[in-house]
């Protein structure tokens, strides 16, 4: 538990020094428009986070150096082959200017590094059909690239209110951790707790209060992270079912793909281009219901965002809990993953209908 509290503790202060030098830093750092689609914050707010969950997870790796871990080389290159995601994000982040296109090559690339420095390739899904491609290995590589930008790309999708794309990979990647000590994998336990504890430092000043965001650089850091710990652990491991990482990580996956689909073949436009119909936003507007008068106060807008993300983290938690209890049987994941599917497309598809259940909607006492 070194590793995680250390971690947590640097990430708390890293993250805590970035708010409060955030005068000198806020004309490029933080986030002034307010009016975009998916803009649902009072106020302008440094949007850099990431970089305080970079600096944890370098102090976790920096433990590992000095108590001569046999696994510090590991974490210290994987750590190198995220650079260039982490920093086309935190490009974007203060410029404005790097287009998702960039970032996800940029994200491609830390993918090829970790593919020719760690060995992260994608060797068997269980999928019909993509299983005798995988002996072809361009196809692999080709495959473990694909994913491990979709992954990187679906958590920063997922990163709309307080709370929401930090808490979620707080629980997938703790997951993670825990098959990985089933399995005695030291590597990916470790780094694995070296995250967790980066993004809870992290996330005790996003939630509630949205003192600061995660921001692209952030999300891709995590995404890309989340998505080489759950291939190596595939990977290292046989016994472990390569849909444990697919239905863990359900939720962002599938909202991306979902967000695609829907942009392209239903309203005919750009799958980058944003729209405010995401389930999470959806939820915003439409079952916080205490707050959809004509009150747009700083301190109701922040707690209206930040009573989104609960229910996002309940549906997060029914693909990770299946995932954890049911880590090395192929069978029984992918009946939940279609669960997980079947009942994600009802949800937002009673929600996108003024149809919501009653029983999901919030309502204040008087």
């Amino acid at each position: 538990m070194t590793y995680f509290a250390t971690c947590f503790l640097v990430g708390l202060f890293a993250t805590l020094f970035v708010m409060r030098t955030s005068r000198r830093h806020q004309h490029l750092s933080a986030d002034h428009d307010l009016s975009g689609p998916q803009k649902f914050h009072a106020r302008p707010v440094p949007r850099i986070g990431g970089a305080g969950v970079m600096l944890a997870i370098m102090a976790g790796a920096t433990i590992a150096q000095v108590s001569s871990s046999p696994v510090a080389p590991l974490i210290w290159t994987l750590i190198g082959c995220a650079i260039p995601a982490f920093v086309a994000g935190i490009l974007e982040d203060l410029t404005k200017k790097v287009s998702p296109r960039k970032r996800l090559i940029a994200t491609a690339v830390s993918a090829a590094l970790a593919a020719g420095f760690v060995g992260a390739v994608i060797d068997r899904t269980h999928i019909p059909g993509i299983d005798l491609l995988i002996p072809w290995f361009p196809f692999a590589v080709a495959l473990t690239l694909f994913t491990v930008a979709g992954v990187a790309n679906a958590v920063n999708i997922i990163d709309g209110f307080n709370g929401l794309a930090s808490m979620c990979v707080f629980m997938m990647i703790l997951a993670m951790a825990y098959v990985a000590f089933q399995v005695g994998d030291t590597f990916v336990f470790t780094a694995s707790l070296i995250t967790a504890g980066a993004v809870l430092g992290f996330f005790v000043w996003n939630f509630p209060a949205g003192l600061i965001f995660l921001g692209d650089g952030g999300a891709y850091l995590l995404g890309f992270l989340l998505a080489e710990l759950g291939i190596l652990l595939v990977h290292r491991n046989a016994n472990v079912s390569p849909i444990f990482p697919l239905l863990l990580c359900a939720y962002p996956i599938f909202e991306t793909i979902f967000t695609m689909y829907r942009r392209k073949v239903v309203r005919g436009v750009a799958t980058a281009a944003p729209d405010g119909i995401h389930l999470h936003t959806l939820i915003h507007r439409r079952l916080i219901r205490w707050t959809l008068a004509n009150n747009t106060e700083g301190r109701r807008l922040t707690r209206r965002n930040s009573m989104t993300s609960p229910y996002l983290w309940l549906l997060c938690l029914t693909s990770v809990i299946p995932s954890v209890l049911w880590w090395n049987s192929t069978a029984i994941l992918s009946w939940f993953l279609l669960a997980f599917v079947v009942a994600y497309v009802w949800l937002y598809a009673r929600i996108v209908r003024f149809r919501t259940p009653r029983w999901m909607v919030f309502r204040r006492h008087r």
